[in-house]
């Protein structure tokens, strides 16, 4: 059979040999919104666990807006224009208002990028600007959190009087769920404060994961940081898998966040009763496959539903080939999952070595493999092996020594699946 998987633009069929057991594990979510307009009235108005938005903004001159960038689906074009309504009602003018895209060590947004993020309307219309994490000029020091963490966050976020982020909620590879608090940190932080976050240090805290945020120590450290950089208000959403709005999530940086993993966990959730031999995922399409560093979250999310030992076959277009120049060179670099593991630990944290560690504590649970036919083998280091250029071929090296009663998981829009083996989670506790 053939399986019509999330990749690049247009998708691509992945082909399932018989009688190979194979069961497709499907993007759950709760149904769209029938009036998304309504839905983000009625929030903006009658927020979670605060005053409402125009409240809030009465008496100020302006507010920052941190929003996501390119690699992130977040319906900004949708959402921006009513919470923009409210602010200028409250007084705040145009030239008041600064649309910061949150990139935290990504590249800036092109000027296309940019009106494809907020419109063009908006873009035309308002001051967008990138942030930079590497300019330390454009980023101000509020000391350190409890665990010590060095904060440095834009200035051009803590200049202003309101502080609002706006973004979406799903499942993240480190910090348990996205949204809230992460278009601060990250999206907004120094080098310094990112380098740290994501140290091994944090980066191997067992709970710092998919699905996890209540004992992950990363999301608290992270909402330390967003409440020293004064965050006053968030604006998020839930999605379905078409990138329907099916839930809006607004108010009080804390509870309204928390409001919205729960009804992603109640809604989202697809629990497997065993685990899997197989894994075959996607890191969900354009835009989360445009580099082989984002396309690691399609392997980390698939993870909790293979069996140790298990194999993982990730298939991702990565049309931006491997990610940024410090990422190339530590995967061309790479020369096995422990040996990269013991040279990171204790060393001074390099930019972007963070995904490289993620991929190498899932190398070492897991038989990883790669149709991403935007980056060459040579490219890959000691993982050039397991790179493959047919798709038929990477195929059936997934699924070679799979035994007669084995089980293979199909995960056509991978890190968007939020998927449990109760089995797995049951041994973990």
């Amino acid at each position: 059979m053939n399986v019509r998987f999330a990749f690049g633009k247009d998708g691509i069929d992945v082909p399932i040999p018989d009688p190979v057991r194979a069961e497709i594990v499907h993007c759950r979510s709760a149904a769209p919104l029938a009036d998304a307009p309504s839905a983000l009235d009625a929030a903006l108005e009658r927020p979670i666990g605060c005053a409402p938005l125009e409240e809030l903004a009465a008496g100020k001159r302006t507010a920052a807006i941190p929003v996501c960038d390119i690699t992130r689906p977040a319906p900004n074009r949708v959402t921006l224009p009513p919470l923009l309504e409210r602010l200028h009602r409250a007084g705040i003018p145009v030239e008041g208002v600064t649309i910061l895209i949150a990139t935290g060590l990504h590249r800036g947004a092109t000027d296309e990028e940019i009106r494809t993020i907020v419109g063009p309307e908006i873009a035309a219309k308002y001051r967008v600007l990138n942030h930079d994490a590497k300019n330390a000029d454009e980023h101000r020091s509020l000391g350190a959190t409890r665990r010590g963490t060095p904060v440095y966050i834009d200035k051009r976020f803590l200049d202003a009087d309101l502080h609002i982020t706006l973004g979406f909620i799903e499942q993240h590879l480190m910090l348990g769920f996205s949204g809230g608090r992460k278009l601060i940190v990250p999206g907004l932080a120094g080098q310094e404060t990112i380098k740290t976050i994501h140290s091994p240090r944090f980066n191997r805290e067992p709970l710092a994961t998919e699905g996890s945020i209540d004992e992950n120590p990363l999301h608290h450290e992270f909402l330390e940081i967003a409440a020293m950089a004064r965050h006053d208000f968030v604006l998020d959403v839930t999605l379905t898998q078409e990138r329907e709005i099916s839930g809006v999530f607004a108010g009080h940086p804390v509870k309204a966040h928390a409001a919205g993993v729960g009804f992603l966990e109640s809604s989202s959730l697809a629990r497997l009763p065993e685990p899997v031999d197989v894994a075959i995922t996607s890191s969900a399409g354009y835009p989360l496959d445009l580099t082989f560093y984002q396309a690691t979250k399609g392997i980390t999310a698939a993870e909790h539903i293979v069996k140790p030992g298990g194999a993982i076959l990730l298939v991702a277009e990565c049309a931006e080939g491997v990610g940024s120049p410090a990422y190339a060179r530590m995967l061309t670099e790479f020369r096995g999952y422990r040996e990269f593991l013991d040279s990171i630990q204790g060393t001074p944290v390099e930019i972007d070595q963070w995904q490289v560690e993620k991929l190498a504590l899932a190398g070492l649970k897991h038989r990883l493999l790669f149709y991403t036919p935007g980056v060459s083998p040579s490219q890959l280091g000691s993982l050039g092996p397991q790179w493959f250029g047919e798709l038929n071929e990477a195929v059936a090296a997934a699924l070679e020594g799979l035994p007669a009663d084995g089980r293979v998981a199909l995960i056509p829009d991978g890190p968007y699946t939020y998927a449990r083996a109760m089995a797995l989670e049951a041994s973990a506790v």
